[in-house]
């Protein structure tokens, strides 16, 4: 079964997942990984589920995978499930991980069909599977449901994008065959980061729910929308089968009678079917770690010595050395202007989804404040022409003129310019205080207090903002002095 001499390659990354998650990386280190993508009711559960032969996937109307769940599954001589919130917990019984797989989803989302991008990981023992490593997305959407945001399937693309723009990430792209393939959300979106389909694995569901007369032949005969490699047709148990809790294994050889007594299809059978849909993906996960573990050990190495070099620079650390605090501060320095860049130009890591901050609430006065000071200020017309009458005939005096003299354009347009002077500074007034409150919040996000060493002693730089005795700073901690 599989790639010998190699399975030993997926359960490698699943450990670095799993440590780079137990320590709450983010993880930069992109690794190796099958995304599965598709829409609501493509079949995506059902596929999983005869993978493992077994029921444990939560079902229901709407969206049903509110978060992305890591599924790791290992070749073994007995038949468990562990989650890696539950360490040390096995699970024998799969209708107990369907439920563990619900509250953990209900814990971090709610009731209210929100969604969440944080992964739940479950790592499933089994003879009855191969070594394999999926990321169940949830299924795209394009209505929302009940209290739903307005936006569910933006976000929805939005998470299902951050797993497969990642180069090492293949892309499980199901179907199902009775829609048009042209239609597909799964294989638009995968064409979006894979235009040349390099990654992308087509999976064509419900073959046996197609109109009478019709086939998905030219589909997975790679002829149609074409794929680097490949479609691959399963027919899944339909929802009758599954509340009448058809065995899986009564499923699997239904689908394998299905392939080779139809006749669009039985030419193809060898390469259709669940089975061999689970050995296709163990192998070309395999081989995509595989191809992928120079650049990927090129990268750890890279990273490793950063990280050497910084601890080493940390082992000589004296909070009381003039230099490094000179250098402590000229950074802090440099972080508070990065920060309160970002802060008005609005290219911040984090999106505010609250309130306005920085530069859109001085975006805001100029736009809506300021215009809005400017048109109270009314002007009476016949007043105006008044003024101008009486400028032009004081600067005349005595002579006529044919010309309207300079000065009384001057004087006229003056007096205009000083009705502006009291909204002008109050304007400047409510940007130089957006400033400050933007400064403030810079200050209060880098927190950091230091002392500089000048000529004769060390002096706290202070400023209206109360600053604490000590501070941590890069899980050291630095004490302020007093003067001397």
């Amino acid at each position: 079964m599989g790639n010998r001499g190699m399975e030993e390659l997926i359960p490698l990354v699943n450990r670095l997942q799993d440590a780079l998650s137990s320590v709450g990386e983010s993880c930069s280190l992109h690794l190796p990984q099958i995304a599965v993508v598709g829409g609501q009711s493509a079949g995506k559960s059902s596929v999983l589920e005869n993978f493992v032969g077994r029921d444990f996937l939560p079902r229901g109307s709407g969206i049903v995978t509110r978060r992305p769940l890591i599924l790791q599954l290992l070749s073994g001589n007995t038949e468990y499930g562990e989650f890696l919130h539950c360490k040390g917990k096995k699970f024998t019984d799969f209708d107990d991980i369907r439920k563990e797989i619900e509250a953990e989803t209900h814990r971090l989302t709610g009731s209210n069909k929100g969604i969440s991008s944080v992964p739940i990981h479950l790592r499933i023992y089994s003879p009855h599977v191969l070594n394999l490593t999926l990321v169940d997305l949830p299924g795209i959407t394009k209505v929302p449901v009940g209290d739903q945001p307005a936006d569910i399937e933006y976000q929805i693309r939005d998470m299902i994008m951050q797993f497969i723009c990642k180069e090492n990430c293949l892309i499980l792209a199901v179907t199902p065959a009775n829609t048009d393939l042209a239609n597909s959300d799964a294989l638009k979106l995968a064409k979006d980061v894979d235009p040349q389909g390099q990654r992308t694995i087509g999976v064509i569901t419900k073959l046996d729910l197609m109109d009478k007369g019709t086939n998905a032949r030219e589909i997975l005969e790679n002829r149609l929308l074409p794929l680097r490699r490949g479609y691959i047709g399963v027919v899944n148990r339909s929802q009758k089968d599954i509340d009448g809790k058809k065995d899986i294994k009564a499923a699997l050889l239904a689908e394998q009678k299905f392939f080779l007594s139809h006749p669009a299809y039985k030419h193809m059978a060898e390469s259709m079917g669940t089975p061999y849909l689970q050995r296709t993906l163990n192998q070309q996960l395999t081989n995509h770690i595989r191809d992928t573990l120079p650049a990927f050990r090129s990268l750890l190495q890279s990273q490793l010595l950063s990280l050497n070099k910084e601890a080493e620079e940390y082992k000589q650390y004296s909070p009381d050395d003039p230099a490094r605090r000179t250098k402590t501060l000229l950074q802090s320095v440099q972080h508070l202007a990065a920060d309160f860049e970002k802060l008005i130009e609005g290219s911040g890591d984090k999106v505010d989804t609250v309130s306005l901050s920085g530069g859109a609430r001085i975006n805001r006065i100029f736009h809506s404040h300021f215009p809005y000071e400017l048109i109270k200020l009314e002007s009476d017309e016949r007043k105006l022409r008044r003024e101008i009458n009486y400028a032009i005939r004081n600067i005349h005096g005595v002579r006529t003129g044919l010309f309207t003299p300079d000065m009384a354009f001057q004087a006229i347009v003056k007096k205009q310019i000083s009705r502006l002077e009291g909204p002008c500074m109050k304007f400047v007034d409510m940007v130089s205080q957006e400033l400050v409150t933007t400064v403030h919040q810079c200050i209060r996000k880098v927190y950091i207090c230091m002392c500089v060493y000048l000529t004769s002693g060390l002096f706290s730089f202070c400023s209206s903002v109360p600053f604490p005795n000590s501070c941590s700073v890069h899980g050291y901690e630095l004490h302020l002095f007093p003067s001397t």
